[in-house]
C-alpha cells in the first residue's frame, strides 16, 4: 500500500519541486505511459487525464508529513507547490526505487509548462487512436486551448525524446 506512495515521493524528490497539481498529475500519467509501475487509474477530465486516487495520495502523504505543500496566491488563483520534507526522504530509505532513466525524464517533464504536458498527456491518452485522429480529437476536445499544428507536432516529438531516455 505505502509503495505507491514512495514512488509518488520518488517523483517529487527527483524533481526537486513541482509546481501546480495539474503538472503534478501529468508527470505522473506521463511516467505510468512510459511504462513505468505506477498504479494509480486515470479518466479523462476537464484538463486531461486525471486520477483522483493521485490526488488522495498526496494529500495522504501531506497530512503525513512526508510532502510539502505551499498554497500562494497569485489573485485570481491559487498555486501549489509540492517538495518533499525530510522525513520523506526518510521514509523513502526503505523503498528501493532507482529508476535511472525515469529520473531524467522527470527532470526533462518538469522543465515544461502544466499546458505543453496537458497536450502531451492527452496525446498519450489516445495513443490508440492514428496521428490523425488524435489530431482531430485534440482540436474538438481542446478547442479552447487552442493548440497549433506545430505545439501538436511537438508533443509528438517530446513524446519520441522520452522514450529514446529509456532505451
Amino acid at each position: 500500500m505505502l509503495e505507491d506512495h514512495a514512488k509518488v515521493i520518488t517523483v517529487l524528490k527527483e524533481a526537486g519541486e513541482v509546481i501546480g497539481r495539474k503538472k503534478l498529475q501529468k508527470i505522473v500519467y506521463i511516467c505510468k505511459k512510459l511504462q513505468f509501475p505506477f498504479n494509480e487509474k486515470y479518466q479523462f477530465h476537464f484538463y486531461g487525464p486525471y486520477s483522483e486516487e493521485l490526488t488522495l495520495r498526496v494529500e495522504e502523504l501531506c497530512n503525513l508529513g512526508l510532502v510539502r505543500e505551499v498554497k500562494e496566491s497569485k489573485g485570481n488563483y491559487y498555486q501549489y507547490k509540492y517538495s518533499v520534507t525530510d522525513q520523506g526522504t526518510e521514509f523513502l530509505s526503505h523503498y528501493n526505487h532507482d529508476f535511472p532513466s525515469l529520473n531524467e525524464c522527470i527532470c526533462r517533464m518538469n522543465g515544461e509548462s502544466s499546458r505543453f504536458l496537458e497536450l502531451v498527456s492527452t496525446v498519450l491518452f489516445f495513443d490508440k487512436l492514428t496521428k490523425e485522429e488524435v489530431i482531430d480529437k485534440i482540436q474538438t476536445i481542446k478547442r479552447k486551448q487552442n493548440y497549433s499544428s506545430d505545439e501538436i507536432e511537438e508533443a509528438y516529438t517530446f513524446i519520441s525524446s522520452l522514450n529514446r531516455l529509456l532505451q
